[in-house]
């Protein structure tokens, strides 16, 4: 190859990586604008997300009590019975128990009882596993709370209109009574005949 020919062959190989380079260069940039245009969009789901979260907590505020109350109504008059059922011969109901002690208070939804039993039951419209964990520890402290039962059995269930998934099964798996509602419309306990509720109180009987 004479000198001539190496040079432009030089010449073309060099003219070819310039104008690679220049196609590289120009891919890198729609590369970092798709990147910045992907950012732009995660963004904006982001923040649309935390808009549509922020709706939910808010109508949920709105709505869960109303859920709540109108299961209390629902659970109230079956909550006898279903306990009687099951071997508790409770007869007393009472709704929305307070105590407050050292500036700390407690509410119970609902607490049933007689001279040796207590069962008390949590309402909530959607139970989910961290409303389970919410319970245990309530029923940790309810004797610090609620002196007068103090060597009774006291037992706790937790009731929803809907469950999410698993909440059920933990909640059964930690001792609790789990209510719901029947496809009639009517408030049963879901526990099996295998179930050994948890016994929170001091009663050895």
């Amino acid at each position: 190859m004479s000198e001539q020919t190496a040079q432009e062959t030089f010449a073309e190989i060099r003219a070819l990586f310039k104008e690679t380079d220049a196609k590289f260069k120009e891919t890198d940039a729609k590369f970092k604008e798709t990147d910045v245009r992907f950012k732009e969009t995660d963004a904006l789901i982001a923040k649309m997300t935390r808009e549509s979260n922020d709706r939910w907590r808010r109508l949920e505020g709105m709505f869960g009590i109303q859920w709540g109350r109108m299961l209390e109504a629902l659970v109230k008059p079956a909550a006898l019975q279903l306990f009687r059922e099951r071997g508790i011969e409770v007869h007393h109901t009472y709704q929305r128990l307070e105590s407050r002690i050292n500036g700390h208070t407690m509410e119970l939804d609902i607490v049933l009882e007689n001279g040796q039993d207590t069962v008390v039951i949590e309402m909530k419209s959607l139970v989910k596993a961290e409303d389970v964990d919410d319970l245990l520890q309530d029923m940790a402290d309810v004797l610090s709370f609620f002196t007068r039962y103090e060597g009774r059995r006291v037992y706790a269930g937790i009731a929803g209109l809907e469950f999410a998934e698993g909440a059920d099964r933990y909640a059964y798996r930690q001792g609790l009574f789990v209510l719901g509602l029947t496809g009639e419309g009517m408030v049963s306990i879901k526990n099996d005949a295998k179930f050994r509720p948890r016994d929170f109180g001091k009663a050895t009987g």
